[in-house]
């Protein structure tokens, strides 16, 4: 790590492998990437469903937990977090959905040129190679793979799909075409029947190029100034406080760590930061408010007919499965937690989707104690539909805890903190009971287990989503982008207000959060972000 570099990435995640690869693209420019958790080289990292084996592992995973949350009973939610090259891309469940084409036409409105649809499409095609082939939508020939969408994993997505068909959803082939809206099969980050994160995609061949610098083990603890201009960072490895210098230091944590960060950093609330003893180097407000997320919710019914716990969970089942795996890299252990889904709206007024679907043909009531229950289904036939809304008005926000870099910042999450939120959720949840009742699905299915029939009441409805719902892991906005600084974090070249040579270029980012998973947009931000990087560079700014 001698030298200058010309780039500095904080965070070798979903954004910071894309800004690595396309940073160094041009073989001249120098690029340093500083990861504080380790290798993504995992055997349940690479299998898809072995991230149900990472959902408590602090080996490759930050185990965030919030504080107290009334929206969910008072209790804390459990908010995972990739620590690994990868990050997120790494431990998450591994569908590509780029959003509903509004939301960037949002942004685009909220003051951020260039984060329009007609902005965003060209550079979601140019990273993509979809094995559904090149069309105006989808592109080839990308550094990313993108699976098909186009084959069932379970013989019960297509019951599920005709009972969707029949409460008069449509049946759309991809969701990241010329609509989102409907049901069908996602496509997924897998290739070859491995997981295909952004650290496979993205950074080993940046790698390769050999003007790309890594070192994992390295947690960063602020960011290092001349006045106000980045010129580089303070990490711990190997038990040593070291600093590292460049040019640029840009910022790829996530939604959690990089207004930490910022904040250990003296950028962030003024009277906070002092009663910390953290020197305040700028009084901003908006590092670590705006915090948003999807929030999630799994109905479950026993079923008359063979789900996947039948497979999964006895010992001959594993072995079947897991040999199969190992000698052709297919199978279930290839696959994704989420069969098939879709989008909906809850009310026709609405004028987009604001609920998205997730069909799982297996069931984890009684998960096996300290482990996440994927690899563990119930040991009967079961089956779980899911819903999460697509834009909470709910906003948390992200502090530290105190001036001690390595302590875990405090999250607020304030889930289903709003009336409209907890009103959509439940509209919902009442759809999710009529899929289950409606032909072909309902000859299927035994009885409902949660919430049960004895939960009919509005009141009581309420009550059990407040009780088992949670984070489905979009945390975003933290940092968020716009052009004043009197309400946004970062500019729309995603430079950090007031500050030189410092930028800020992850999911934190996100101006709002958007319609579905968020691994395809954070990648999006390290494409876009490169490409404002190195025409500021060109430009002298």
């Amino acid at each position: 790590m001698d030298g200058e570099f010309d780039y500095l990435i904080v965070g070798a995640g979903s954004a910071g492998c894309v800004l690595a690869e396309r940073l160094a693209a041009d073989g001249r420019a120098r690029v340093l990437v500083l990861e504080a958790g380790g290798s993504d080289r995992r055997f349940f990292v690479q299998m898809p469903l072995g991230y149900g084996k990472l959902y408590h592992d602090t080996r490759v995973n930050w185990c965030y937990r919030t504080e107290p949350d009334p929206g969910l009973a008072g209790q804390q939610d459990h908010w995972p977090r990739g620590k690994l090259l990868g990050g997120s891309s790494s431990i998450n469940a591994m569908v590509w959905i780029r959003g509903h084409r509004q939301d960037y036409e949002d942004w685009r409105a909220a003051g951020n040129p260039g984060w329009g649809w007609d902005d965003v499409l060209p550079a979601f095609r140019a990273m993509e190679d979809n094995e559904d082939g090149a069309s105006d939508w989808r592109g080839t020939g990308g550094p990313l793979f993108i699976r098909s969408g186009r084959t069932p994993g379970h013989p019960l997505v297509t019951p599920f799909l005709a009972a969707c068909e029949s409460l008069g959803m449509r049946r759309n082939p991809d969701f990241n075409g010329p609509e989102q809206e409907g049901v069908g099969i996602y496509q997924l980050t897998i290739r070859d029947g491995r997981r295909n994160s952004a650290a496979r995609a993205f950074l080993r061949p940046a790698l390769r190029r050999g003007n790309v610098a890594l070192r994992t083990g390295a947690q960063v603890t602020r960011v290092l100034f001349d006045g106000r201009r980045a010129v580089g960072v303070e990490y711990r490895w190997k038990g040593r406080m070291l600093t590292a210098r460049a040019g640029e230091v840009i910022l790829s944590g996530g939604a959690i760590n990089s207004p930490q960060i910022l904040m250990l950093s003296g950028i962030g609330p003024g009277a906070e930061l002092q009663a910390q003893g953290i020197p305040v180097l700028l009084d901003q407000p908006h590092v670590g408010a705006n915090l948003s997320d999807h929030q999630g919710l799994n109905y479950t019914w026993r079923a008359h007919v063979p789900t996947m716990n039948d497979l999964l969970r006895p010992w001959w089942g594993k072995l079947r499965v897991g040999l199969r795996y190992l000698a052709r890299r297919d199978g279930p252990l290839a696959a994704s937690i989420n069969h098939a889904g879709g989008f909906f709206r809850t009310d026709p007024g609405q004028k987009r989707p604001n609920m998205q679907l997730y069909f799982q043909a297996f069931s984890t009531l009684l998960p096996r104690p300290g482990e996440r229950p994927v690899l563990s289904p119930d040991p009967f036939s079961g089956l779980s539909i899911g819903l999460s809304n697509c834009r909470p008005t709910s906003r948390g926000q992200v502090v530290l805890a105190g001036p001690d870099p390595f302590a875990a910042p405090r999250i607020f999450a304030n889930a289903l903190s709003t009336e409209a939120d907890v009103a959509e959720m439940l509209a919902g949840a009442k759809l999710l009971r009529r899929i289950a009742a409606t032909a072909p699905l309902a000859t299927l299915l035994a009885e409902e287990l949660r919430p049960g029939p004895r939960v009919q009441s509005d009141a009581d409805l309420v009550a059990d989503l407040r009780a088992r719902s949670g984070t489905v892991f979009h945390p975003s906005c933290t940092c968020r982008m716009g052009p004043d600084p009197a309400g946004s974090v970062v500019d729309p070249r995603l430079r950090v207000h007031g500050i030189d040579r410092l930028r800020v270029c992850d999911a934190s980012a996100f101006p709002s959060l958007i319609a579905g998973n968020t691994n395809a947009p954070a990648m999006l931000m390290g494409w876009i972000g490169a490409e404002r990087i190195r025409a500021d560079r060109v430009a002298g700014g």
